[in-house]
């Protein structure tokens, strides 16, 4: 039976052109051999399975090859390229500082650089996991790390570079490598399914890649156990079986499922998420991600921030078409939310059911929101005092609207023409097209259907809101018009006070408090007197017109005048010593100051 090697291992690179995902450091190297201006020592860091000491290996064995190529790699054939495929080149050390850490393994390590290479230039030291080593071992290793001889050259390697000695760290040159992306991966692993003779569906590989996180022998390793799973044909649907991974699927039926207002299919596809294990703040995560991979399609210039298949990518692309700007960001803010507070939900399942209902709810409201409230037009009209109107005939007069600024006021009453053009009176026709075409639109049915909403371009004012901000003018002139001059007595403005206050704890408890401390006076028939502590309350505008609001509808008088008064603080209270709290005993009681005398009691008093 011939013995198994794992991928990780039967394809692990042997020359800087097979470095998956590295172009920029290994490029680097090659141009520092070839202008031969390599440093005395190296620092490799980065997260496991990107290639330290892969590139380490073969820096070693490029740099003592006898007949390097013009590209500078080695060659393969020279009696130092095939010792160290052999694993039996005496040029090159590796150690493992996670095992040898100790001052005693960096002194045998120094008592070896003294002896030259044998073959080759160059004796190579690697040391693996650098970040292992004692304090006083790496103290040991610095002279010779610092002043190496010239045949001598230091590779180290670790995953944690904060945890060296910065000593060490300003002695070598920093090569920092960073996490494969998942399409080097996938490709990658197409190309090892490829040798092996391994059918892989695309989308499976990128599941593959996407769970390795960046590392590339993870990622072999996850091939190797997927391939032992479902032999030599390996699909997507065994990839997310083996590997625990939720389905894509669940959150584009999920997002649809919202999109159409369709709580009850959610809470039944969470359901079943649940029930086949997976862990709800798992699924969390995995839909933070897909509302984030649907914004990212909203434009075509960050779509290439998707690390998804094409066929996938495909999707992302058709249901971000159907998916608003601000419903996706008003969700990934409720996910976000959510994933934040989950740990200390009591009842988790529940606590995620609320944010998909939240999204839903949201979606709906965004959906069925109008370009324009569709509220029945409203004109205002100017009759003739003379003349009578036939009935079905409308007479509409609509004057042009007076500028207003957007300071929240109301706008100014419309100017009419002081010379209206007179309205001519259309022909009786039977044709009834023509006369539902001149009719005019009620102002007092209520049984009308309301109008479409119109489209227009931005910076245009439709007609609905010119004539209803007319008419409010109109009902404001009209109102001031009109005077309310009914008597109330001392008991009504108490009570319709106090239901004032009940009433507008609501909206602003701390006015509420302030004036319903204290009760108001009626002086007269048209003052009312009120005290408050603070004389800013009376810069709320707001608070102030709705109190007038409410007493000129309740008491029906629009004559009376509000009149507050500044309550007077009480004086500050002294803060007396028991010296003089004595001393005012004394003087109601003076045969204590005999008793004091007597008993000799000092201190204090």
């Amino acid at each position: 039976m011939e013995n198994f090697v794992v991928s990780a291992r039967k394809y692990r690179p042997m020359t800087f052109d097979t470095v998956v995902g590295q172009g920029s450091i290994t490029n680097t190297l090659k141009n520092a051999i070839r202008n031969n201006t390599l440093a005395q020592a190296f620092l490799f860091c980065g997260p496991r399975g990107v290639g330290k000491t892969t590139c380490a290996r073969i820096m070693a064995k490029t740099i003592n090859c006898l007949n390097p190529t013009e590209n500078m790699e080695a060659c393969n054939e020279c009696e130092s390229c095939r010792a160290f495929n052999n694993n039996a080149s005496f040029n090159i050390y590796e150690l493992d500082a996670a095992s040898n850490n100790s001052v005693e393994d960096i002194r045998s390590l120094v008592d070896q650089v003294r002896i030259p290479p044998q073959i080759g230039q160059y004796k190579v030291y690697i040391i693996d996991e650098v970040h292992m080593l004692s304090a006083a071992a790496f103290n040991a290793f610095l002279k010779t790390l610092e002043e190496p001889p010239a045949y001598a050259k230091f590779i180290l390697a670790t995953t944690e570079k904060h945890k060296i000695i910065p000593t060490i760290l300003s002695r070598c040159q920093i090569f920092d490598f960073k996490r494969i992306t998942v399409d080097d991966i996938a490709k990658h692993l197409a190309f090892v399914a490829q040798s092996e003779g391994v059918n892989a569906e695309p989308e499976a590989l990128n599941i593959i890649a996407q769970k390795a996180d960046g590392a590339l022998r993870d990622a072999l390793s996850i091939f190797d156990q997927m391939v032992s799973f479902s032999g030599k044909n390996i699909t997507y649907k065994d990839v997310i079986d083996n590997l625990n991974v939720l389905d894509y699927d669940y959150y584009f039926q999920i997002v649809d499922h919202i999109l159409q207002g369709h709580t009850s299919d959610i809470l039944l596809i969470l359901n079943d998420i649940i029930s086949k294990g997976f862990e709800p703040q798992h699924f969390v995560s995995g839909m933070g991600n897909h509302l984030r991979s649907l914004l990212v399609c909203k434009d075509a210039v960050t779509v290439q921030l998707l690390e998804v298949s094409e066929q996938l990518r495909q999707k992302y692309l058709a249901q971000a078409q159907a998916c608003p700007l601000p419903f996706l960001i008003k969700a990934l803010e409720i996910n976000n939310q959510c994933d934040i507070d989950y740990r200390s939900a009591n009842n988790k399942r529940l606590h995620l059911e609320i944010a998909l209902l939240k999204m839903c709810a949201l979606c709906s409201q965004t959906l069925t929101m109008p370009t324009a409230q569709a509220q029945p037009v409203q004109v205002a009209q100017n009759k003739p005092a003379q003349q009578p109107v036939s009935q079905g005939v409308g007479q509409t007069h609509v004057s042009a609207p007076t500028p207003t600024m957007t300071t929240g006021h109301a706008p100014l009453p419309p100017t009419h023409n002081p010379n209206p053009i007179p309205a001519t009176t259309p022909q009786p026709s039977n044709n009834s097209t023509i006369q539902q075409s001149t009719a005019p639109v009620s102002t007092s049915s209520t049984s009308a259907a309301p109008p479409q909403p119109v489209v227009r371009p931005r910076g245009t004012t439709s007609s609905i809101s010119i004539n209803k901000a007319m008419q409010q003018a109109e009902q404001k002139a009209e109102e001031k018009e009109e005077t309310w001059d009914s008597p109330f007595t001392q008991e009504q403005l108490t009570a319709s006070w106090a239901d004032f206050v009940n009433r507008y704890k609501n909206i602003s408890q701390s006015f509420a408090a302030a004036i319903g401390k204290y009760t108001p006076k009626l002086i007269g028939s048209s003052e009312i007197h009120f005290s408050v502590d603070n004389k800013l309350f009376e810069s709320n505008t707001e608070g102030m017109g709705a109190l007038r609001n409410h007493l000129k509808n309740n008491l029906h008088n629009n004559q009376f005048k509000l009149v507050p008064e500044l309550m007077e603080r009480p004086a500050e209270i002294e803060a007396y010593t028991d010296k003089d709290k004595f001393e005012k005993m004394v003087e109601e009681r003076p045969y204590l100051r005999t008793l004091q005398t007597e008993l000799k009691l000092e201190g204090d008093l």
